[in-house]
């Protein structure tokens, strides 16, 4: 049995393919560059809270689309019932679990001309949503991918934590098991861009912990919740403070969470980096590679820190 079931009807009345558009004007030499074939995917994003967020484009489309793909077609009818739209195409169920199975069926009707929007619960579809699939497919066989843009946790949360925006990265759900967790933030600990994350509720004092013992209880940090929704909450502060807040708190709501990266380290000696040079060789690593990666990363001379290692043997 489908875990989603559909409120929508199995088929509906499809919409013409527009007519294609840009014809060379006549008597131009320049050859016509021939179009994907097929239709076309178009990647929608939907309001991560507010309803009020969505674009007109997506109005639009969620009610000429031959096909709508959805993560939860029970959060779709919601959607489409509060923008007032009526889905005339076909509704289809496409999530984490049937993904895999459905892509192949999906990107066949993209290429007898259909045209297909794909929307997850909230956000933009393949940004820890299901898409990835789709696209990837979609990309190697030749058929046109293109995305109505609108709302993104990931970059509202960045936009509200009140850390650097220039330089970013998002991580997405740190791995639930304590062992993979940890490896996961070993290799983020010289991370220098802001990191977001998500992370589920009834987890977040956990993570917290967690990011406090691997980056210290004064990293800055900034929990988003429930953006822009009605009790839309931004704490901001170190870790040390936040996870005392989370240990006295019942959180809900879906979150973000925004960590400040690394702080730039003064480069120092070369002497002071040989032990670094050491743990590299130790793995396995040529010493000329592990002298070229420690001098990279902390900022000193290569022939410097090559000698100082010979120096120190």
């Amino acid at each position: 049995m489908d875990p989603n079931p559909s409120p929508f009807p199995a088929s509906g009345t499809a919409t013409p393919e527009e007519e294609a558009e840009g014809q060379p004007s006549r008597g131009s030499e320049a050859a016509a560059v021939p179009a994907p074939p097929g239709g076309r995917i178009v990647l929608a994003a939907t309001p991560i809270g507010n309803t009020g967020d969505a674009s007109a484009r997506l109005v639009e489309l969620l009610g000429t689309a031959d096909i709508v793909a959805a993560e939860d077609t029970r959060r779709l009818h919601r959607l489409v019932q509060s923008l007032g739209v009526t889905v005339a195409g076909r509704v289809i169920s496409y999530h984490e679990h049937n993904e895999a199975a459905k892509t192949a069926e999906l990107l066949e009707q993209v290429r007898a001309g259909k045209t297909l929007v794909m929307v997850t619960d909230a956000g933009m579809p393949s940004v820890s949503d299901p898409g990835f699939r789709l696209v990837e497919g979609a990309v190697a066989g030749g058929l046109t991918v293109t995305a109505v843009p609108g709302p993104s946790a990931v970059l509202t949360a960045l936009a509200l934590s009140g850390l650097p925006t220039d330089r970013f990265c998002f991580e997405g759900f740190l791995p639930r098991k304590a062992g993979e967790r940890a490896s996961r933030l070993a290799d983020l600990a010289r991370e220098r861009r802001t990191m977001v994350f998500f992370e589920a509720p009834h987890r977040l004092e956990v993570m917290l912990r967690a990011l406090r013992e691997r980056f210290g209880a004064e990293r800055r940090v900034a929990v988003c919740r429930e953006l822009t929704k009605t009790y839309e909450e931004v704490i901001r502060g170190s870790l040390g403070e936040l996870l005392q807040w989370a240990e006295t708190t019942e959180v809900r709501g879906e979150i973000a969470v925004v960590l400040a990266g690394a702080p730039e380290q003064a480069p120092g000696t070369p002497e002071d980096h040989v032990a670094a040079v050491n743990e590299l060789v130790s793995q396995g690593i040529r010493l000329k590679e592990a002298v070229a990666a420690v001098a990279e990363d902390v900022r000193v001379s290569k022939r410097e820190l090559y000698s100082a290692v010979l120096a120190a043997r």
